[in-house]
């Protein structure tokens, strides 16, 4: 297959398939800061996450959107230094967060999210990551484009690159890895394309393949609290595993629409969310899923659970409530 670069992580979120294409370069990183204005609403946001009590989104345009009143209402953050496209965030506790996106770009955030600083960049070629995740204020893991892993052990001061094993089969570590997510015990995985799942036991030091039969690319991914794992990407394809990892099985999502989040809310209900108005609900952790369809189609892009409900966010910001419908 032929590599794919992309101009910005929407190309993986919107794109139809997974053809790759050669030659696309992507915009020069933009050093001036987000810009504040009246729309950052309207941003399409490509992760979210909890600060404490708060809610965290990151997406296009740098733009980091912030409410303290349960996704009620949102304002943008006051500084952030880049106003390149972020892709996923992470906070270890209420104060101290990172988001990470294109150019490599990782900033850090130790009042919340109201004001972040460049920990990282690379401007000589826009290899972006995907997803972070802080496993407390000092140990984290981002990762992103052709199997690029950082690691860092003092809160972000310095990252070191993770050169990951060849994966089953030979060949090169040049899987595109897109969004990470650990379980109680600390166990990180990370949903990635050809249908792989990758482990990491020991906070990167050393990482498995779990290879769960499917053959496309997974684009979001839980752990349950009860342990079940729940992968999901292109098509609708959604599978899952009660063993950490080791066996999955496919799961008939209802859907035929890509999905880009899932969460579980604290009454254990599964919700996923997806491209097109896609919107999955389970009640059985994952085993079965009831598929619905925002009436305008708008393709979502995250999902937060909170206070016994989701907030869902899209390619248009914040996606308030609509009519939905069954999915046909």
């Amino acid at each position: 297959m032929k590599r794919m670069t992309f101009s910005i992580a929407l190309a993986l979120l919107f794109a139809a398939g997974t053809a790759r294409a050669e030659g696309a370069t992507a915009p020069a990183l933009r050093q001036q800061p987000a810009a504040a204005t009246a729309y950052a609403g309207e941003a399409t946001i490509l992760g979210a996450t909890h600060a404490g009590a708060r809610i965290v989104g990151v997406g296009d345009h740098g733009v980091v959107l912030l409410s303290d009143d349960h996704g009620k209402t949102f304002h943008q953050a006051r500084t952030v230094p880049v106003s390149s496209t972020l892709t996923g965030v992470s906070f270890a506790d209420a104060q101290n967060g990172w988001a990470v996106g294109h150019w490599g770009v990782i900033l850090h955030t130790a009042d919340g999210g109201e004001t972040w600083t460049v920990q990282r960049s690379d401007t000589n070629e826009d290899r972006p990551l995907f997803a972070v995740h802080f496993f407390d204020d000092k140990e984290g893991i981002a990762v992103g484009l052709w199997s690029l892993v950082l690691a860092t052990h003092d809160g972000g001061a310095h990252w070191e690159p993770v050169t990951l094993p060849a994966p089953p089969g030979g060949g090169r570590a040049d899987r595109n890895l897109l969004a990470a997510f650990a379980d109680a015990h600390g166990t990180l995985f990370v949903a990635a394309e050809r249908g792989m799942v990758l482990r990491t036991k020991d906070r990167g030091k050393t990482w498995d393949y779990l290879d769960t039969g499917y053959k496309g690319s997974f684009w979001t991914g839980t752990a349950l609290r009860d342990g079940t794992l729940l992968v999901g990407g292109l098509r609708g394809s959604m599978y899952r595993s009660l063993d950490a990892g080791a066996h999955w099985q496919a799961v008939d999502s209802g859907a035929k629409s890509s999905l880009t989040g899932i969460v579980q809310t604290r009454d254990g209900t599964v919700e996923a969310v997806g491209l097109d108005g896609t919107m999955l609900d389970s009640g059985d952790a994952g085993a079965t899923f009831k598929a619905r369809q925002r009436g305008d189609r708008l393709s979502l892009t995250s999902v937060v659970a909170d206070a016994g409900h989701v907030i869902r966010f899209s390619k248009r910001g914040v996606a308030t409530q609509q009519t939905t419908g069954d999915v046909k």
